[in-house]
């Protein structure tokens, strides 16, 4: 069954009240509504200094792992440094000469010559920055990270992707979406805490948030989850689901009750309804972004190319499996069903599940998670969807990266199973295909992986270097909603290193 979801806090066009009131308010600036969404200019050539390959991907699947790795477990390893930074696990020896990895990846340390490692990403902001990590936001600091709709988040890579190819298209929609995350709305799956921010069109709007899945399924392991005290046993999904667990598609995934096409006419009657500044909305160009949403709609429900993508029974068992068996290893299968259909951008979110501290964020039970869960789960996943790539001829167009927010403590905390808390000073991320170089190690950190000593990367490079790829000039100005103009990567400069 497809379903696409609303939410509660919008109005009939898919605009929060908030947006309207602050919409509204430009005025004071000299700005109305109408000039704000005309002004969203986009640029498609990049400046003549730029490096090669601009346009060479023509999709990119984004891997998040929320919470973010241990470098020191995955990707910078120091086997010389003392116990309490190097930790219990050892190493291994990957397909690029000299260079070694945790223990635990080992399908990984096979398709490494595919890939790019940066193990010199770096910035100053330890906390849980999803917004940060995957949008030009230049401070993630106060409450923005728990505030999805604050005014002042710049929107996501994705969002930004979507809006671009479809100022392309001359407006068309594309008939499978240039901007879709699995494997639920994000955070939503969290327990009794404010949803994070990151994924969302920030001041875009509304309509340039993902479509969104809903994973149907249960977990087939079973786990204990402790946080504070508290304990709860649970079936993660990311530790093992059954074959017929299916992905269906929503929009906001606040509601069950499916969006059908009789739904949709009848929420169009009520802007009829609203009163006269909402009346102003539906003769100014901001009614296009009800249109939006009821083209989207009408494209989503009637796309059999898109429901067909979504549908794993497609797929043999063994190419599943090939993936793991896992919530993150079915999303990423899904990802590349989605490129290969047609879509842009594809994000697959290694979200949390229960209790906060959970996904990667190993502040408690760092190691029996990264061995029963963490690093299993995502060793398949991730060479299962570089060799599917490749097999098909789709890595050389097909840009994937693997990010988080920031990395783990050098220094392990005395608690059970042991911990890392939060580093942003010094950490890993993993690139490949589209563009990105093959069999490179780029950047270095000291003896204990706790500072960059060669080669610093921003989030930001990151942003803008896969802008470049995607045919997007980094510098691209979006219009915020106080008028001014803002590069899409934020201050990121495309990153010769990463090319290939």
């Amino acid at each position: 069954m497809l379903r696409i979801l609303g939410s509660p806090r919008r109005f009939c066009d898919g605009w929060p009240r908030r947006e309207f009131i602050q919409a509204g308010a430009l005025g004071t600036f000299g700005l109305g509504l109408d000039d704000w969404l005309r002004s969203q200019a986009v640029r498609a050539a990049p400046k003549g200094d730029a490096p090669a390959l601009f346009g060479k991907a023509k999709a990119c699947i984004l891997l998040y792992l929320y919470g973010s790795p241990s470098q020191l477990e995955t990707f910078d390893v120091k086997p010389d440094a003392p116990a309490g930074i190097r930790g219990e696990l050892g190493t291994i020896a990957t397909t690029v000469p000299g260079f070694r990895i945790g223990e635990l990846l080992p399908q990984t340390a096979k398709v490494i010559d595919r890939t790019t490692v940066v193990r010199s990403m770096t910035h100053p902001y330890p906390v849980h920055g999803v917004a940060y990590a995957t949008t030009g936001l230049p401070d993630p600091r106060g409450t923005l990270e728990v505030s999805p709709r604050d005014p002042a988040h710049w929107p996501f890579f994705g969002s930004v992707v979507d809006y671009v190819e479809e100022r392309r298209r001359g407006g068309r929609l594309a008939t499978v979406p240039h901007n879709i995350a699995l494997p639920f709305p994000f955070s939503t799956r969290r327990a009794n805490q404010p949803h994070r921010a990151g994924p969302y069109g920030g001041f875009l709007g509304t309509a340039y948030d993902p479509i969104w899945t809903h994973f149907q399924g249960e977990g087939t392991r079973r786990f204990t989850q402790e946080n504070r005290g508290l304990v709860q046993e649970f079936r993660d999904p990311y530790g093992g689901i059954k074959p017929e667990g299916r992905f269906e598609l929503s929009e906001a995934g606040t509601t069950s009750e499916p969006l059908t096409l009789d739904r949709l006419d009848r929420r169009r009657s009520l802007l009829g309804k609203l009163d006269e500044a909402q009346r102003r909305l539906d003769t100014s160009d901001a009614a296009r972004s009800f249109d939006r949403y009821r083209g989207m709609a009408y494209s989503l429900l009637t796309s059999s190319q898109l429901r067909q993508a979504l549908d794993l029974r497609r797929e043999s068992r063994a190419l599943r499996e090939s993936y793991g068996m896992t919530l993150f290893g079915q999303a990423a299968l899904v990802a590349r069903r989605l490129v290969e259909a047609g879509s842009r951008l594809v994000s697959v979110f290694w979200d949390e599940y229960g209790f906060a501290d959970s996904a990667w964020d190993t502040h408690y039970q760092h190691y029996p998670r990264m061995k029963e869960e963490l690093c299993p789960s995502f060793d398949r996943a991730y060479a299962g969807l570089i060799r599917d790539l490749e097999a098909r001829g789709l890595l050389a167009e097909t840009a994937v990266l693997c990010i988080s927010e920031h990395g783990r403590t050098p220094q392990l905390q005395n608690v059970k199973g042991g911990g890392r808390d939060h580093w942003s000073r010094a950490y890993a991320a993993i690139f490949a295909g589209g563009g990105f170089a093959a069999g490179r190690v780029v950047g270095k950190t000291d003896r204990i992986a706790g500072d960059v000593v060669g080669t610093p990367v921003s989030p930001k490079d990151i942003l803008a270097t896969t802008y470049h790829l995607l045919g997007i000039d980094p510098a691209t100005p979006l219009t915020d909603r106080l008028g001014r103009p803002l590069p899409v990567a934020g201050e990121g400069k495309v990153r010769g290193e990463l090319l290939g």
